[in-house]
C-alpha cells in the first residue's frame, strides 16, 4: 500500500480513538489491511509528528503541538529524571519508554546548539555542536523540566 494512504489511515486512527502503544497501532493499521513493520511506523510517527504522551489513563498517541504548548511541556517535565553531561556529549534520563518522546520533544526545539540526539528506552543522548555550549543546552533542558 502507499505510503500517503498508510499515513492517512494512521492520522485517522489516533484521532478518532486513543492508541497507546505502536504495538496496538500496527495491530489496527493490519485489521485495516496494512501489515506494515515496526520500523516503518516509528516512521511514520515520526514524519507526521506524532508523539506519545502521558495521560491521567495511561499513553496515547497525538499530533505534536507548538513547544510553547503548556501540557506537553508538562507531560515531557514530568518525563525526565535528571540531565549529566562530560566534554562532549549530554545524557538525558527520563521515565523507562519515554526516551523516544522526549528526544523527539527536545529535538523540534530546534535549538541550534543540538546537531542531534540518539533515544534508547530511558536514555537519550544529546550531540551539542560544540562542547562550549553543553551548558546552554542544559539550561534549555532545564527550562523545560520547569
Amino acid at each position: 500500500m502507499n505510503k500517503v494512504v498508510r499515513q492517512t489511515r494512521i492520522k485517522e486512527l489516533i484521532t478518532s480513538q486513543d492508541v497507546s502503544s505502536q504495538d496496538e497501532l500496527r495491530s489496527l493499521l493490519k485489521d485495516n489491511g496494512f501489515d506494515t513493520t515496526q520500523a516503518t511506523l516509528s516512521r511514520d510517527l515520526n514524519e507526521m509528528g506524532i508523539v506519545r504522551i502521558q495521560t491521567d489513563t495511561g499513553f496515547k498517541y497525538v499530533f505534536h503541538v507548538d513547544d510553547s504548548e503548556p501540557a506537553l511541556k508538562q507531560f515531557v517535565s514530568k518525563e525526565i529524571i535528571r540531565v549529566v553531561h562530560n566534554e562532549s556529549l549530554i545524557i538525558v534520563r527520563t521515565l523507562p519508554g519515554r526516551a523516544q518522546g522526549v528526544a523527539l520533544y527536545l529535538d523540534r526545539m530546534k535549538n541550534e546548539h543540538m546537531i542531534g540526539t540518539v533515544a534508547g528506552d530511558d536514555a537519550i543522548i544529546i550531540v551539542p555542536d560544540s562542547h562550549q555550549n553543553i551548558t546552554l543546552i542544559i539550561d534549555a533542558i532545564k527550562k523545560v523540566m520547569q
